[in-house]
């Protein structure tokens, strides 16, 4: 299935106050506009919000077209995938007044995915999922994300992540990658 990577930006992790992300015109181009009405949450989602978070996944990958590879897969293989993951991996959502911001998807050390909505880009839930992410695997993560997706790299190195591997493209996509390892350090590393 499709690799991780993707545009992601930093804020605290858990319950946040109240604050709702709203589009203005391109979410590349205008800052966020925020409500400070609504419930931001970081949690486990339910089984019926397979579809959901599939939906934040199609979105976010097409927004990263052309720093990543476009998607090998149909938009309804996706959402078929994403059945499978809710109800077998360790998933987490970033929950913005009911609706998903954003996914992290945990298997063993790895993180699989890790997707912000273009809505919410800019909103720090890529860097509250990594926070996640290292608390439930607190002896170290790997993740791949795509050699051309300079944003997410420098979000993974900012995070601690170093790069100890990479392929000229075996993957799906057929897109040259990068693996990212990240190893607590003595100090807290989050």
């Amino acid at each position: 299935m499709p690799e991780l990577g993707d545009l992601l930006v930093a804020e605290p992790v858990g319950r946040c106050p109240r604050r709702r992300v709203r589009p203005m015109g391109s979410a590349q181009h205008r800052p966020p506009v925020v409500d400070q009405d609504v419930r931001v949450e970081t949690r486990r989602p339910a089984l019926e919000e397979a579809r959901a978070i599939a939906e934040v996944w199609l979105r976010s990958r097409a927004a990263s077209v052309p720093a990543i590879p476009e998607p090998v897969h149909t938009d309804d293989e996706v959402r078929s995938y994403f059945d499978v993951v809710v109800a077998t991996k360790d998933v987490w959502v970033i929950d913005e007044g009911g609706g998903i911001a954003a996914l992290l998807v945990l298997d063993g050390e790895w993180i699989d995915h890790l997707y912000v909505d273009p809505d919410h880009f800019g909103t720090g839930h890529g860097s509250s999922l990594i926070a996640v992410a290292k608390r439930q695997r607190s002896a170290g993560l790997k993740l791949w994300t795509f050699e051309a997706n300079s944003r997410a790299r420098r979000f993974y190195e900012r995070h601690g992540f170093v790069v100890t591997g990479g392929t000229n493209g075996e993957n799906e996509e057929g897109a040259p990658d990068v693996r990212y390892e990240w190893r607590p350090s003595a100090a807290s590393d989050t």
